[in-house]
């Protein structure tokens, strides 16, 4: 059913632009005005105005069509809520809505901070200082 919606989708795509592209210009675009010759009657615009609007209302039918055909099967997830298991492991990390102190207790393994260590030398080359 969906494939089948794409394809006329796609055809209705493809007449929509012809339309367009065969309307005549009224010279404000490219700055090229329309010269006469071919297709110049009333009667052809009114054709390809009217041509135009029915496929543009065809065109946004069939889109609704096939955002309501995606939306179908698609149940509603949560990201906040995840499955609650165990860990495999002893030394396994937590899931991050499990267990107790939250997120920064959980990257740190459970264990306070320790005392900040003293900066190490740096390596390569020193910018001279003033004294």
């Amino acid at each position: 059913m969906q494939h089948v919606i794409i394809v006329i989708h796609l055809m209705l795509v493809l007449a929509l632009i012809g339309v367009v592209l065969l309307q005549r210009s009224e010279g404000g675009g490219l700055g090229i005005g329309s010269t006469g010759g071919f297709m110049t009657s009333r009667g052809t615009a009114n054709v390809l105005t009217r041509a135009t609007a029915i496929l543009a209302g065809l065109f946004f039918v069939t889109s609704l069509l096939l955002s309501i055909l995606a939306g179908i099967n698609r149940k509603p997830t949560s990201v906040l809520q995840g499955e609650q298991s165990a860990p495999a492991a002893p030394g396994a990390p937590t899931p991050l809505g499990g267990g107790g102190g939250g997120l920064l207790n959980q990257l740190q393994g459970g264990t306070p901070p320790a005392a900040p260590a003293a900066p190490a030398a740096p390596s390569g080359p020193q910018v001279p200082q003033s004294k």
